[in-house]
């Protein structure tokens, strides 16, 4: 028996193999996860986290009292929400990363193409030289962020709307002014207290995230994941060209419009939460397309999995490889430049066959 031209047996085979692959890399996460808040100056071992846990489900005290309001300030309190943050972050950049690679149909492209980074950057900075206040940092990069993809599309929409090229040079165009711009914030910057601060948050860092700002960011992140996921099947027969597309059934201009305000709104998000963040979001969707395709139903998600678990690692390698914690933007450049290098002479050949 046959569905169109592939044998029943054949979908049945691969489905249940993409279904082993994603429980198993779910497994795999939820194990990470576990493992990483154990990892940091106040030592957790792994059998403490266990009990740590079973007490909380069994509500039976398997633990001290004093020792487990001790974990449990610092598991709620510090590190889940920095676990979780990072997991959000990394899936939401992955995830927006292979989304605008397979709409613009180029490997080169990053969340940060329409200027969203840089403007983000700018909003942030901004805050900074008006108040030292938190919230108000997460607003101004949001903003700053929104106005840069903004600019992006009015550019392209005053020349010709629909033009991936013209797309791509409003980016250009917008990251330069806003770019340019975070340099005069910088220059007017106080150099003893503002100006430092300025530098360390456009590094990226977790250590400032709270549980606060983690559960009012996580639903309006996972929702923009959710719509770039349920746009998969589309962006296949957008990669192929606007006019197979077309020919196909696929409203170009509303899928081209969803995916870009959804992977803008993550962007700006992921950027409000612990600033700049870069790599992920170019090189996850490339080891992920090496390991399950190029179909966007699957990349996208794993593109999500494998996001959340390499940020996760290298959260943890920044947090104990020094005496110091290492800035999380510095971290994942230092190990995702030489994992793209590793990647690319592959990745390039399946974007060229």
């Amino acid at each position: 028996m046959t569905v169109g031209t592939v044998p029943l047996a054949t979908r049945w085979r691969a489905s249940a193999a993409g279904s082993l692959w994603f429980a198993g890399s779910l497994l795999s996460l939820a194990g990470l996860a576990l493992f990483s808040l154990g990892i940091g100056r106040y030592g957790i071992s792994v059998s403490e986290l266990i009990q740590f846990v079973c007490s909380l489900a069994s509500e039976m005290p398997l633990i001290e009292p004093p020792r487990y309001d001790e974990l449990k300030n610092v598991i709620f309190q510090v590190r889940l929400p920095r676990v979780m943050a990072a997991m959000l972050i990394g899936a939401g950049l992955s995830v927006s990363g292979a989304a605008f690679q397979a709409m613009f149909r180029n490997p080169l492209v990053s969340p940060g193409l329409l200027g969203v980074l840089a403007g983000a950057s700018f909003g942030a900075a901004v805050a900074m030289l008006l108040g030292d206040r938190w919230i108000l940092v997460q607003v101004g990069s949001f903003a700053g962020g929104l106005a840069a993809v903004s600019l992006s599309l009015g550019l392209a929409r005053i020349y010709q709307a629909d033009s991936l090229l013209m797309l791509v040079l409003g980016g250009i165009i917008s990251t330069g002014l806003f770019t340019s711009l975070l340099s005069v914030v910088k220059a007017l910057a106080d150099p003893y207290n503002q100006l430092p601060a300025i530098v360390f948050w456009l590094m990226g860092r977790l250590s400032a995230v709270d549980a606060a700002t983690v559960f009012a960011l996580s639903l309006p992140i996972l929702a923009g994941i959710t719509i770039l996921m349920l746009l998969g099947k589309a962006l296949n027969a957008l990669s192929m060209g606007d006019e197979e597309a077309l020919t196909l059934g696929v409203n170009v201009r509303v899928v081209r419009g969803a995916v870009i305000v959804a992977a803008t709104f993550i962007s700006a998000l992921t950027v409000s939460m612990a600033g700049m963040i870069a790599w992920i979001g170019l090189v996850i969707p490339h080891v992920a397309r090496l390991l399950v395709g190029p179909d966007n139903r699957l990349l996208l998600p794993s593109s999500a999995l494998l996001g959340a678990a390499f940020l996760l690692v290298v959260d943890d390698l920044a947090r104990v490889s020094f005496s110091t914690e290492i800035p999380i933007g510095v971290a994942t450049e230092l190990i995702g430049i030489p994992l793209f290098i590793a990647v690319l002479r592959r990745s390039r050949a399946g974007w060229l066959t």
